[in-house]
């Protein structure tokens, strides 16, 4: 922990590290060491789920000298080698979360992929054809897996991981046609039961930067297109500091 007397939380998604992305994300990491106690990544860490674009980040990231934590995206499934992305970064010393939890300097996080199905009374409904409730299921189960990760999670500090988004409001930006595609409300239920000080997700590159649940949990989507749009003169990561006394700045 730096001498302030807070945790100080680098989040950022949508890295889409490819074959040909060695050497450019380098000095972006140095600037979250710099920042930051820890490194949040929110999923879509590799463009097309390959072991050799993994292999890729994972070197890059070899320049962020802190702890670091990550969930998977969607496009880190791309290619069916899921498994190897994530044996490969945590081969390199990442923490990835998939319905569990883990602590680093006293703060509690809880992290999954998540999954999409629409907000509110635009969710869909397992009705019907057995895909569609498939679909849903998989909704139900990326939920399950939030809810048991808080579960665990025994910290005064606590901060929830995703890739897709829980609330419609930092979705907002893209096509609302989209939307349904984007995340689901069904993965806001469990930060209900379990609040947290704040909630990190990436996936909607046009989204908004800010919003909250409906206990008023604050949700930031830190998708690394978003930050670079949203905040040209600033480093694209969100940075949450966490201080003893459980305040929350950003």
């Amino acid at each position: 922990m730096n001498s302030s007397g807070t945790i100080r939380l680098a989040a950022v998604g949508d890295l889409h590290c490819t074959k040909d992305s060695g050497g450019t994300l380098r000095n972006f990491f140095s600037q979250v060491s710099e920042a930051a106690d820890v490194l949040l990544l929110c999923g879509d860490l590799t463009d097309y789920g390959l072991p050799e674009e993994t292999h890729i980040l994972v070197e890059e990231l070899s320049y962020a000298k802190l702890p670091i934590v990550a969930v998977l995206g969607n496009h880190d499934f791309e290619s069916g080698q899921q498994d190897q992305v994530q044996r490969i970064l945590s081969d390199g010393g990442v923490k990835v979360l998939d319905g569990d939890a883990c602590e680093v300097h006293g703060i509690g996080i809880a992290g999954t992929k998540g999954f999409a199905g629409g907000y509110g009374r635009g969710a869909l409904g397992p009705w019907g054809e057995g895909v569609i409730k498939a679909f849903v299921n998989e909704a139900l189960q990326e939920a399950l897996k939030l809810e048991t990760a808080l579960a665990k999670l025994r910290t005064k500090h606590r901060i929830a991981m995703l890739h897709y988004s829980p609330i419609e409001a930092t979705v907002r930006g893209e096509p609302v046609e989209i939307y349904p595609f984007l995340g689901t409300s069904r993965l806001e239920d469990p930060l209900i039961h379990y609040p947290v000080h704040a909630v990190v997700h990436g996936h909607a590159h046009r989204g908004t930067p800010e919003g909250s649940t409906v206990n008023g949990i604050p949700v930031y989507n830190v998708a690394r297109p978003l930050l670079q749009r949203a905040y040209p003169d600033q480093p694209p990561f969100r940075l949450i500091e966490i201080a003893k006394e459980e305040q929350v700045t950003v």
